[in-house]
């Protein structure tokens, strides 16, 4: 389906979400209608976020907004669902779009098998209607679809499309691009030379993909990393918990824009409890470059990372836009004892050929501990 005609049936004039590879056609389509202009296009922070802000668009027009995402944040919009939009609270009427990846016998990566196969059980838990729309939905089925929604929706009900992989297609594939010139392969290549043979956990996404075919490429096995498969958001927060109780050893953290600013409090419970040992790592492209290359507000004219860190207590502070100072601020972050934070300015794109980790997560977790493990067991020895 035309994803023109979805947007035309449903007759919202006001969308906010986390984009999601699954919704690129409308992600695509609202970029080139509406770019980012806060009346009617707002890509949030998280889908718990985009919830909030929606009830606050229905309280100053009394209309109907809509909240698109990715299945994984239905976690995301629980709270606000239950507590906020629910009709027992405010009754506040939102159609959410909901990409559906994990699909049931469909083939995906494993961080969205389960998810998958919970999220119209979610949906129904939350009292939130469901549709589902696939490459076979037919306009007609979807206009009365709607018009049984728009009943539900001026009760002050929530309501939910779950978009199928391939349902959707725009004619137009928006190109995202940026000033900055160093690669994130190349950035994570230099971090993994200068982390050595110490613990690294890296987010979600590509920045994980690369870093598994960098240590593949090198012979070097991949004990020393945790590749945060899933979870956006708290790959820092998993490293907070392993420096805290690992302090012995430098931990390192390879984080995202979009990512930090998902679950951006957790900078400052990091900065609060100050572990000597973490390198906090953002490499900022500012986009949700995995699921498309949409701007996050971290962007060029946009948040300071490097300021809210400062703010938040990290002790050390850096900003890399070139491989010179990339190194220095990693050889420094290696050297010195003290909260660091690196702030990388990175170009949207990676290779085409980009492949996925071929372990499991089990096996990731199973090597990164019996390292760790290794480790303190040798330790102790020599003690």
């Amino acid at each position: 389906m035309d994803v023109k005609k979805l947007v035309e049936i449903i007759g919202a004039d006001f969308y906010t979400g986390v984009p999601d590879s699954q919704l690129r056609a409308l992600c695509d389509y609202m970029i080139d209608v509406y770019g980012i202009d806060p009346k009617h296009h707002v890509i949030g922070a998280n889908e718990g976020n985009c919830a909030a802000l929606a009830a606050g668009y229905h309280l100053a027009t009394g209309k109907v907004p809509v909240v698109y995402m990715q299945n994984s944040g239905e976690g995301n919009i629980i709270n606000p669902v239950a507590s906020l939009l629910h009709g027992k609270v405010y009754g506040i009427p939102c159609v959410f779009l909901i990409g559906w990846r994990g699909e049931p016998g469909v083939h995906d990566e494993p961080q969205h098998i389960y998810q998958g196969e919970i999220t119209l059980k979610l949906l129904e838990d939350m009292g939130i209607d469901s549709f589902v729309v696939g490459k076979d939905t037919a306009e007609e089925e979807l206009r009365d679809k709607m018009k049984e929604y728009d009943k539900l929706l001026a009760k002050g009900k929530n309501v939910a499309f779950v978009i199928r992989k391939g349902a959707l297609q725009y004619e137009k594939k928006v190109s995202y691009s940026n000033n900055y010139m160093m690669v994130r392969e190349d950035i994570i290549r230099h971090i993994a030379q200068y982390s050595g043979d110490d613990p690294v956990v890296s987010t979600t996404g590509k920045a994980s993909r690369e870093l598994f075919e960098i240590r593949q490429a090198k012979g070097q096995g991949h004990q020393y990393d945790f590749l945060t498969v899933g979870s956006m958001g708290h790959a820092s927060s998993i490293a907070l918990g392993i420096a805290l109780h690992r302090t012995d050893r430098k931990i390192w953290c390879i984080d995202g824009d979009g990512a930090a600013l998902m679950h951006m409090g957790a900078m400052a419970v990091i900065g609060q409890a100050a572990p000597d040992n973490l390198v906090h790592i953002v490499i900022n492209n500012g986009a949700h470059e995995s699921v498309g290359g949409m701007p996050t507000a971290a962007g060029e004219d946009g948040l300071k990372l490097v300021k809210v860190a400062e703010g938040c207590g990290y002790r050390r502070v850096y900003c890399a836009e070139n491989y010179e100072e990339l190194d220095d601020a990693l050889k420094s972050a290696k050297e010195k004892d003290g909260l660091a934070f690196i702030e990388v300015k990175a170009a949207i794109g990676a290779r085409e050929d980009l492949g996925r980790p071929s372990t499991t997560p089990v096996e990731n977790k199973e090597a990164f501990m019996g390292h760790l493990f290794g480790e303190l067991a040798g330790k102790n020895k020599q003690n």
